[in-house]
């Protein structure tokens, strides 16, 4: 055997609050970043691009997303996948529950560089 599981409990990862309209929370694994975000009516992630694909899967609520040139309004069960290096924003049209999984790992957000989630 090489490895050993992990287990995570969503209720004893710390929400990272990031804005009045955004909070999140964060689990890094060796290659990919998986992250719950709970977003309130009205809260905009501003347009901004990074190297990760990412996969957004709407828990419950409804998010417009703006990937390149196209847009796509996701409703619960609904799910987007963004290429690597794509602009887009989101802006969430009801309060909303998504999961985010990244790869390879978020290292911005490691590094706390992050601002454009804090505004």
């Amino acid at each position: 055997m090489c490895c050993a599981m992990k287990l995570y409990d969503w209720n004893r990862i710390e929400k990272e609050v990031m804005n009045s309209l955004l909070t999140r929370q964060v689990i890094h694994g060796e290659k990919m970043t998986l992250a719950r975000l709970h977003l309130r009516k009205g809260c905009i992630v501003p347009l901004h691009q990074h190297v990760n694909e990412q996969f957004t899967i709407v828990e419950s609520g409804k998010l417009r997303f703006l990937v390149g040139n196209e847009q796509a309004v996701l409703a619960t069960g609904e799910m987007v996948l963004v290429p690597s290096n794509t602009p887009h924003s989101v802006e969430a049209l009801e309060d909303t529950s998504a999961l985010d999984v990244h790869s390879p790992v978020r290292q911005d957000w490691l590094q706390g560089d992050d601002a454009y989630l804090r505004r």
